[in-house]
């Protein structure tokens, strides 16, 4: 065999196998809605996680910050104090969501203190995914916040920097967690209100008992508020409402709730009928698809 046909088998040995695409990537994660949550539709929210000692940089510490968003997108930042913290929605993927964080959480334990992570680290398919590194205690609870003040912790800022805050914060839309379902949130978006809830069944099966409760007329949160219609994200359905725009985000608890029993209801494996299978194609007309 000739140096160059050597040569070619090296690299194509060598070359690295791009990462699979992961439909569902937070699967098999605590609190897989809120993951989804937490890239997709909030705007200003953390969750504290542990990783396994074993698999932290030597010093590094075992606990990080999942957020939103971070300073000029960074996919991850270790701040002087020792804290670090990883965006989710940084903008880069390869197909498999928890493979991406999982490198920016590896980068950002990595990096020196008080140093961000500007840059999106390359995966494949054999770079680990945040199922390889998270404990299997860790917990997943978001915190959602007014603003983008946890990007400094207890740090002053000044001039520049301060203003630019500022400015992030002005950016952010009113939200607030709902307590009756898991993973449901209000939000104010101008002089609109909605309510946004991701749900944890396969989207197929989501999406056929939406379909059964809004040929019954069972889809919405009361009088005054409609279905306007759900978008898929991470593998997942995000049912979103239209409402009063007045009214406070606690009095649409117990509709919720009611809403949610009448799903879980909903959740068969019968047949749809005729009229179920039009409101179905209605639904998917109107959805989109995040990522």
């Amino acid at each position: 065999m000739g140096k160059a046909s050597r040569r070619s088998r090296e690299r194509t040995q060598t070359r690295r196998k791009p990462a699979p695409f992961e439909p569902r990537p937070f699967a098999g994660l605590p609190n897989e809605t809120d993951w989804v949550a937490l890239r997709e539709i909030l705007p200003a929210a953390t969750a504290v996680v542990t990783l396994q000692a074993d698999r932290v940089p030597d010093g590094a510490p075992t606990e990080a910050t999942v957020a939103t968003v971070l300073p000029l997108a960074w996919p991850g930042l270790h701040r002087a104090d020792g804290t670090v913290l990883i965006g989710t929605q940084s903008g880069n993927s390869s197909g498999d969501a928890s493979r991406d964080l999982a490198a920016q959480l590896l980068a950002a334990l990595s990096a020196e203190e008080g140093h961000p992570v500007t840059s999106a680290a390359q995966v494949d398919a054999d770079s680990p995914r945040l199922q390889d590194l998270l404990a299997d205690d860790s917990t997943f609870d978001v915190t959602v916040h007014e603003g983008f003040d946890f990007w400094v912790g207890e740090q002053d800022l000044e001039g520049d920097a301060k203003a630019s805050l500022e400015r992030a914060n002005e950016t952010v839309v009113p939200t607030v967690a709902l307590t009756s379902l898991p993973s449901a949130y209000w939000v104010r978006i101008g002089d609109r209100a909605h309510v946004r809830l991701v749900l944890p069944e396969d989207e197929d099966a989501a999406t056929d008992a939406l379909a059964r409760l809004h040929a019954a007329g069972d889809d919405t949160l009361g009088e005054g508020t409609r279905l306007l219609g759900a978008f898929r994200a991470c593998g997942l359905l995000v049912p979103v409402w239209d409402l009063d725009p007045d009214a406070e985000p606690e009095t649409h608890e117990d509709a919720l709730a009611a809403w949610g029993e009448r799903y879980r209801a909903a959740l068969t494996d019968a047949a749809l009928t005729p009229e179920e299978r039009r409101a179905r194609s209605g639904l998917l007309s109107r959805q989109v698809t995040l990522r």
